[in-house]
């Protein structure tokens, strides 16, 4: 007994450690196989990456995240990012609920769901029900084939890659956004946009609802075809919910009682221009700063505007507005129609590189400021220059003599421009343009030259609307932004506070030649500040003003390049300025720019704009720049001696012992005594000098100013034409002559014109005054059959 007992006992044991090996060996083997498993999806997700490349369409939207434009994928669909934060939970909720209530909780495949289809499609030997969680469904959409047991491992495939790559909630963006809607509607954005005009974080538990049933049947459920079909499986699927407790009594019943108003819309196509420039820069959704109640007003009052300009043969505008305070550009308008076709309604003009006419002019005289070169009561002279060929003219082809700075800036006056610019260096105002990102001048820096300030150069609207935020930021340039994803912009210090300051105090008078004719709407107008220009031969008309809120840019003028002889800064772009600023600015009390700390009044002489000397007995207030602006004492007027009957003028060597008198003599410019002469305009000269003095008199030479020294003359051979002898001298030259290859040719009185015919080849031409101070120059002369 006792021996069967051992023998039993030991049986037993063998028996249990047999078992137990069996066991372990399948756990084991189960192991082995698991890690197999494992590898062989890494190595199969390595070598067949899941393939998420999603083509969405582009959208646009204004500053408030409302979709103002967008654009067909390439493969003509309507597919819509849809951002996380665009994913309400109701809408989470409800998709998850009706399409995959275990999303959350197994990893991207259902074994539980798969069993129960398999056997349910067995039994009634027909497909019954799928298996196919959200994340297996995105697996199709994305890789799209035949329905066959195949591709149903395929989508599982892919669907743990999917779960291993991403997390549930970008997993569930994902099927949002790849969903089909019927037609060529892809997504829930596309959907609740063209189906209910709202964006999906709008839309109600019905609307979602209703959204949610539609890719079961898309060739049937069709909204606005079909919407009572739609609202009975609606409704049925608001039961299911109802029956799950997936949503409270009262929200389910606010469900079913909400009509169904659904019906095929199309994408809004706002800002025309805008859109497509930011389009080619790349982007699924591209969040733009534009103001779209404003940006409509805008193009309403652009529109209507522009009908009437017509009639003159204009026919387009561009405007571009920039926020001030935010540095945002809010309305772009880049034409007056983006569907006309007679001129070009699809060109965007606030993107066209056109001439800027006058409109550079502040920025210029603001620079002299900070240089130190001029101040507002500074006086130039605007008579007739040649700078090595180059003369410039004034728009009505006039001369005004002696002007400050600030008339010449409110007249918009070309000559004094240039000469700033010459003292200034164009390569410093090339320089601080390009500092401001003008691309075309960067461009093409090394052509540009003196004609620049009075548009000789290519720039924007854009660009200009720009630049003259600066004026309206205390002299910084901070480059605006068109979108919400834009990096700070770098800031550039433009002018000094008190330079800015003194400009637009110059543009914002009223009483100026350029405001507008006929214009009484200003009662309840904003206090602006505006600069007109004008391009040459009327191809453009710009006006830009500014005020502490916004800084509005308008362009006028035809896209066909076109001139138009009523086309001006001041008659046709100005109006409309001003009628933008009464609609987006109306009435209103912003104050308006202070007086900086570095900028100070002082006392100037009314004639030089200079410090007054004990001579100077006519004075103005003037703003200055402490320690930049020039303290040079005016010596606008100089003493002379005079015989009695004030004929004869001696100087030191020549001056009598008695016998003579002193008398002061406001010193005038050469080119402002022939200017004199030429308009007949009475000025007091220096009586003639003693004729019997043989001292050579240092000083200014006359100065040739026809022929142009340097220059070559084509003269015909047939019909040879005199060359004119012009020259600009002293106050007190009386007599000058004239040499011809060194052999005297003529004597006259100063300012009087000569005439003569060159040889040819180079010639040089010599004038020497009654004071013996000579100036010499060279041209050359080729005759030519004409």
């Amino acid at each position: 007994m006792i021996r069967l007992w051992r023998s039993r006992k030991t049986g037993d044991k063998n028996t249990g450690v047999t078992v137990w090996n069996r066991v372990t060996r399948i756990l084991k083997r189960l192991g082995i196989g698991l890690v197999g498993l494992l590898v062989l999806f890494f190595l199969l997700n390595w070598i067949f990456p899941v393939p998420d490349k999603i083509e969405y369409s582009t959208i646009i939207t204004d500053n408030k995240g409302e979709v103002v434009n967008a654009y067909l994928t390439k493969d003509q669909q309507w597919r819509m990012k849809t951002e996380l934060d665009e994913i309400s939970q109701l809408l989470q909720k409800t998709i998850v609920a009706k399409e995959d209530r275990h999303f959350y909780s197994h990893p991207g495949v259902n074994p539980f769901a798969v069993i129960r289809a398999f056997f349910s499609n067995i039994f009634h030997m027909r497909r019954m029900s799928g298996a196919s969680t959200i994340t297996m469904q995105v697996a199709k959409m994305l890789e799209p084939g035949k329905r066959n047991i195949w591709s149903k491992f395929r989508e599982m495939f892919r669907a743990l890659q999917l779960e291993l790559k991403y997390s549930k909630k970008e997993i569930l963006q994902m099927y949002l956004n790849l969903v089909p809607y019927g037609g060529n509607i892809e997504g829930v954005k596309a959907a609740s946009l063209l189906y209910f005009k709202k964006n999906p974080d709008h839309l109600s538990l019905a609307e979602i609802t209703a959204l949610s049933i539609i890719p079961n049947k898309p060739g049937v459920m069709i909204p606005g075809r079909n919407n009572d079909f739609i609202i009975k499986e609606r409704n049925r699927w608001l039961q299911k919910f109802a029956d799950r407790k997936v949503f409270t009594q009262k929200e389910i019943e606010d469900a079913l009682a909400e009509p169904l108003a659904a019906t095929r819309g199309t994408v809004p196509h706002y800002i025309p221009h805008l859109s497509y420039k930011l389009k080619k820069q790349g982007g699924d959704i591209i969040k733009t700063n534009i103001d779209l109640n404003t940006q409509l007003k805008t193009e309403k009052l652009v529109e209507d505007y522009i009908r009437v300009q017509r009639l003159k043969n204009i026919k387009n505008a561009a405007v571009v507005i920039i926020d001030n305070k935010t540095h945002k550009v809010i309305t772009y308008v880049g034409s007056s129609n983006f569907f006309d076709t007679t001129d070009g309604g699809q060109v965007n003009g606030a993107n066209a590189v056109r001439q800027p006419g006058s409109t550079l002019k502040p920025l210029l005289y603001a620079m002299c400021f900070d240089e130190g070169l001029l101040t507002p009561k500074t006086v130039m002279t605007d008579v007739a220059v040649n700078y090595n060929g180059y003369a410039p003219e004034n728009y009505d082809k006039k001369f005004n003599g002696y002007v400050t700075v600030e008339m010449a800036l409110e007249h918009s006056l070309n000559i004094p421009a240039v000469k700033g610019l010459k003292m200034l260096g164009y390569e410093k105002m090339i320089q601080k343009l390009s500092n401001c990102n003008f691309r075309q001048i960067q461009k093409d820096r090394r052509k540009l030259g003196l004609s620049l300030v009075l548009g000789g150069c290519g720039t924007t609207l854009e660009e200009m609307t720009s630049l003259f935020t600066a004026f309206a930021n205390n002299g910084v340039f901070i480059m605006p932004s068109f979108t919400q994803d834009d990096k700070a912009a770098t800031q550039i210090n433009a002018i000094s506070p008190a330079a800015n300051f003194m400009i637009n105090e110059i543009l914002s008078k009223v009483n100026r030649p350029d405001f507008p004719l006929n214009w009484a709407a200003t009662e309840k107008m904003p206090k602006i500040a505006w600069k007109t220009g004008t391009s040459y031969g009327k191809k453009d008309a710009w006006s830009i003003g500014y005020n502490k809120n916004f800084t509005v840019g308008v362009w006028t003028g035809n896209f066909s390049g076109i001139g138009a002889a009523d086309l001006s800064g001041a008659n046709i772009a100005t109006p409309l300025l001003f009628k933008i600023f009464n609609t987006i600015d109306y009435d209103s009390d912003e104050e308006w720019f202070t007086q900086p700390d570095d900028c100070d009044i002082r006392q100037v002489c009314s004639e030089t704009g200079m410090v007054p000397s004990g001579q100077c007995t006519s004075l103005v207030t003037d703003y200055f720049i402490p320690l930049i602006s020039s303290g040079k004492v005016c010596g606008n007027r100089q003493e002379v001696m005079i015989s009695p009957d004030e004929k004869i003028s001696y100087c030191k060597s020549c001056a009598p012992q008695s016998g003579y008198k002193k008398k002061w003599y406001k010193v005038i410019e050469p080119e402002m005594q022939a200017w004199f002469e030429e308009n007949r305009i009475a000025y007091q000269k220096i009586p003639a000098h003693n004729p019997a003095c043989e001292l050579i008199f240092k000083g200014a030479a006359p100065a040739i100013t026809s022929p142009v020294n340097g220059s070559e003359y084509l003269i015909n051979k047939k019909d040879p034409e005199p060359l004119q002898l012009i020259c600009k001298t002293a106050n007190d030259v009386s007599k000058v002559y004239w040499y011809i290859d060194n052999k005297f040719y003529k004597s006259s009185n100063a300012g009087e014109k000569q005439f003569f015919v060159p040889v040819e080849g180079p010639v040089k031409i010599s004038c020497t005054d009654d004071k013996g101070r000579n100036r010499d120059i060279k041209i050359t002369v080729k005759y030519v059959n004409l």
